[in-house]
């Protein structure tokens, strides 16, 4: 199929984004590296009036390391994160998650921006996002706002960016000393969506599990926080009895549904088996 019709428009600046987006409202859809918006389009499950196309607008790209926080911006290319030192050294997660995400040729043209507002729940950027506590930027009309990842992502394709609002770029905090991240999914074929997967952040300094951040995908409406197994892990041991018992509180944390590939129990298993192998992976976890 081909896409509906459409107007075009290719902004030089946030700001005439902006004023397109005002003036089009909920008529508008903002194009990045179009590897979703386009075959929806093809396939007319989206009908926008008018493109706003913001790929001129330099100032939405590239990675910065500040002496807070790492900025990531929107426009920022998968493969751009693939490749950063910045990354591999600030936001390893990133660069352990970023080989799962599709395939080469998708991430020469995905954008981090267009992926976490997609809000696909088996997407691995909006749960490292979740993981890293990292801050999302939005601009709009009356200057720029701010929402924590625990609050930007809403449900299925969900997020908290307001109509005529711009998802400007994302602030992750510099991690402190000792802290380590993991990164697994599970699909059917690598570069498939994720029948499951895990982000992990925190500490196993000093023998013990502190501060673990556990985001999953693939098991909910959005990415999730595993709260009950986080706090089973905090101050225990970082060994694998440890793991054991604490992994029993994942039934309490998900709660998956059925899909094409799965059951919500085989869902559920897998979550617990990745989950489980992934925490063992974290430097200073003994069997």
């Amino acid at each position: 199929m081909k896409a509906p019709r459409f107007a075009y428009a290719r902004p030089a600046s946030i700001a005439q984004a902006l004023a397109l987006l005002a003036e089009h409202k909920d008529e508008a859809r903002v194009l990045a590296g179009g590897q979703s918006l386009v075959p929806m389009l093809n396939f007319r499950v989206a009908a926008p009036r008018v493109l706003v196309d913001i790929n001129r607008i330099g100032a939405l790209a590239g990675i910065k390391v500040t002496r807070d926080h790492i900025r990531i911006g929107a426009l920022t290319r998968h493969v751009e994160l693939e490749r950063s030192e910045d990354i591999a050294r600030h936001l390893p997660l990133i660069a352990f998650a970023m080989p799962h995400v599709a395939h080469p040729a998708i991430r020469n043209r995905g954008t981090f921006g267009g992926s976490c507002a997609l809000a696909d729940p088996a997407a691995e950027l909006p749960a490292c996002a979740l993981a890293l506590a990292a801050t999302f930027v939005l601009a709009g009309k009356k200057g720029e706002r701010r929402v924590a990842a625990k609050d930007f992502f809403k449900g299925l394709y969900a997020t908290a960016l307001k109509t005529g609002e711009l998802l400007v770029a994302a602030e992750f905090p510099r991690a402190k000393p000792g802290y380590a991240s993991v990164f697994g999914e599970l699909a059917r074929r690598h570069g498939d969506y994720a029948m499951v997967g895990v982000a992990i952040h925190g500490s196993t300094q000093k023998g013990e599990f502190s501060d673990m951040r556990v985001a999953f995908l693939g098991v909910g409406d959005r990415p999730v926080r595993a709260a009950r197994l986080e706090q089973a892990l905090e101050g225990e041991p970082a060994t694998a009895k440890t793991l054991e018992v604490a992994l029993a509180q994942l039934d309490a944390d998900l709660d998956p549904r059925a899909d094409l590939h799965s059951s919500a129990e085989t869902k559920r298993h897998l979550a617990k088996v990745l989950a489980g192998r992934v925490l063992k992976q974290m430097e200073g976890v003994v069997s």
